[in-house]
């Protein structure tokens, strides 16, 4: 009898727990997707995350996986991804961040209560940004209809593209509030700059630069600088930034001229740049601002077209303008050194007469590409190499990259000094030292994170446009891993010399 109410007992307790943990499961999912939930959203988010999206059972088996493809997109994509496309989140990035893009409702717009990163965003007249594409709405209109494609005017083609990341970022947030344009939760748009993390300054100011900064013959400033100084003058008036200074605003600097003459008096901002190569350091630094990649100008290769090493007869390949100024001085020096090298492609080229055709078939049958300094630390080329699966070898001691802190570009990139590569037989003997198991890894990588560096209309998880939100969240963080993989740099090439060293001995 004794034996039957122990495990009677036993079973009864049992049962109590089990009932215990499915009511508090229930209680977690029913509070998590109501809007009306009295829980705070943060309480919410740590309470999810920490019981994990991915369940594994107790035999310990790998949790499902749902892979985000990259597709291959025209330079202006305003073409919405199927839902068939938009699976279910990935458990991991494959940058290996714990963060997760949250993905909207098929029919609804994003929940701010649940976004990564709220973004309040002025309404700024059309002249700062559309209507510098000749976007012409109807009256009091501020922006176009990005649910209806015909209203999204593309942003001009040719070396325009590279810095066109401010126009990707505004469709993104007008498109968070838009119903049945499917696109990652990660930033959205709020109306109450009380409710914001973060207030987005949307001035098209690289294509402002590319195309007004000429003063005409009746004007007594260009139409570039006009709308610099109507800028600030706008934004000094406003209240958000009376508060803040000016350190809770993101504003897009993408082109290294861009926002030249205001740069100092909107110093505290936070802005997104291409490189800090013309800003000094009070001004521009890793401590508050983002990093962007470049729009690549080269179309991207799938995956599953990409050559293989054996199929790639070019060892190196660089093709651009060649006399540069400042740190790109070494330019000229490398091609003096590998233009009559075999296995060496290194000639002058330019955006004319099919040049980016040309040079996105050269990238794609190399096996390293050059990124060289020019006359600032960064260019497209890099990105261009990574969208062809083409080894980026990156010889610019300045340069910063985008998502350092979560990407190691060491794992798919070869760094090399300026003062190491002009060296006669350095820079050859290290590449051609490279075999093909290794180099085999590195193009697996490079076709693993190469959507990271896409940008498109509508977004998708892990795209050049979440990237960036993310980072932005991110700012508010440790910069710990960032610093981690900048070390890496040139420890895997200085590694690769050492085994050569050895088997020479």
């Amino acid at each position: 009898m004794t034996e039957k109410n122990t495990l009677s007992s036993r079973f009864f307790s049992c049962l109590v727990a089990i009932s215990m943990s499915l009511l508090i499961l229930s209680s977690l999912f029913l509070f998590r997707f109501n809007n009306n939930s009295s829980i705070p959203t943060s309480v919410l988010k740590i309470l999810v995350n920490s019981t994990s999206l991915c369940f594994e059972s107790n035999d310990h088996r790998k949790p499902i996986e749902h892979h985000f493809h990259s597709y291959v997109t025209s330079p202006i994509s305003t073409h919405q991804p199927s839902r068939t496309q938009v699976n279910e989140i990935d458990c991991e990035n494959s940058y290996s961040s714990k963060s997760v893009s949250l993905k909207q409702d098929k029919t609804d717009a994003c929940d701010p209560n649940s976004a990564l990163l709220r973004v309040y965003m002025y309404d700024l007249p059309p002249e700062f940004h559309f209507g510098l594409l000749g976007w012409r709405g109807s009256p009091n209109q501020r922006w176009p209809n990005v649910s209806d494609p015909s209203q999204i005017l593309p942003y001009p083609g040719g070396l325009n593209l590279q810095h066109s990341i401010e126009y990707w970022l505004t469709l993104d947030l007008l498109s968070s509030n838009t119903p049945n344009i499917v696109r990652p939760c990660s930033a959205i748009r709020v109306q109450n700059s009380s409710q914001a993390d973060v207030i987005f300054v949307p001035f098209f100011s690289s294509l402002s630069y590319n195309r007004h900064s000429k003063i005409n013959r009746k004007e007594r400033v260009s139409i570039n600088r006009f709308l610099q100084d109507k800028l600030v003058d706008f934004l000094k008036g406003r209240r958000e930034w009376r508060q803040s200074g000016g350190k809770d605003h993101l504003i897009v600097a993408h082109h290294p001229n861009s926002m030249l003459a205001v740069r100092r008096k909107l110093g505290l901002a936070m802005f997104v740049l291409a490189d800090f190569g013309r800003y000094p350091v009070e001004i521009a630094n890793l401590g508050k601002d983002v990093i962007a990649p470049y729009k690549h100008m080269v179309k991207t290769v799938a995956a599953r077209n990409s050559s293989t090493f054996e199929e790639r007869p070019v060892l190196v390949y660089f093709q651009g303008a060649i006399y540069r100024k400042d740190g790109g001085a070494i330019r000229q020096e490398l091609y003096y050194l590998l233009k009559d090298k075999k296995d060496v492609h290194f000639t002058f080229g330019t955006v004319q007469a099919n040049g980016i055709k040309q040079a996105g078939r050269g990238m794609a049958s190399s096996k390293f590409c050059l990124n060289i300094a020019g006359d600032t630390p960064s260019s497209n080329r890099l990105f261009d190499a990574i969208s062809s699966h083409c080894v980026p070898v990156i010889i610019s001691d300045d340069i910063e990259l985008p998502f350092e802190d979560v990407l190691d570009y060491s794992e798919f990139c070869i760094f090399v000094r300026s003062s190491d590569a002009v060296k006669e037989g350095y820079l050859l003997n290290l590449l051609r030292g490279i075999g093909q198991e290794r180099w085999t890894k590195m193009w697996e990588r490079i076709k693993e994170i190469g959507h990271h560096f896409e940008y498109q209309h509508p977004s998708l998880p892990g795209d050049a446009v979440n990237m960036i939100w993310e980072a932005v969240s991110r700012k508010r963080s440790s910069l710990i891993r960032y610093n981690v993989h900048r070390k890496n740099r040139y420890r895997r090439s200085q590694l690769l010399l050492k085994d050569q060293s050895s088997l020479i001995l």
